[in-house]
């Protein structure tokens, strides 16, 4: 079993314009994932949506993964997306990552908790389903 990383899942999310969102998704993830961010749940299909609205705005980014663990089928990590947006502001976010993994090795569940470091309080949607 090949284990999904966020970085791997992030990029090809944000920031690989050439890779379908939809086959970005379902690389990573399963088809009965679910997320919650700063208490909000989201399904596969909102997580889709806001992940189409967050490509629109992002020109260019990186994934910097401080702490990843695997333990079984579970995940953990603190990562900082930077990210620099198509009208040229700097958006920096740290996240916390708790989630379980599928048996072939994608997500199914990520819980997770963000901090904006660096950006406008509107960039905070950039973290959330909201």
């Amino acid at each position: 079993m090949t284990r999904t990383r966020i970085e791997a899942a992030l990029t090809d999310l944000l920031f690989r314009g050439d890779l379908a969102l939809e086959e970005a998704v379902d690389r990573h993830f399963t088809p009965e994932y679910r997320q919650r961010t700063d208490g909000e749940w989201a399904d596969r299909t909102e997580f889709m949506e806001h992940m189409s609205h967050v490509r629109g705005l992002v020109a260019d980014g990186r994934v910097e993964v401080h702490e990843e663990l695997y333990g079984g089928g579970h995940y953990a990590d603190r990562h900082t997306v930077h990210l620099t947006k198509k009208d040229g502001s700097a958006v920096s976010m740290e996240v916390y990552v708790f989630a379980d993994l599928a048996p072939d090795g994608r997500f199914s569940r990520i819980e997770e908790t963000t901090l904006l470091l660096q950006g406008s309080e509107a960039d905070r949607t950039i973290g959330s389903d909201r």
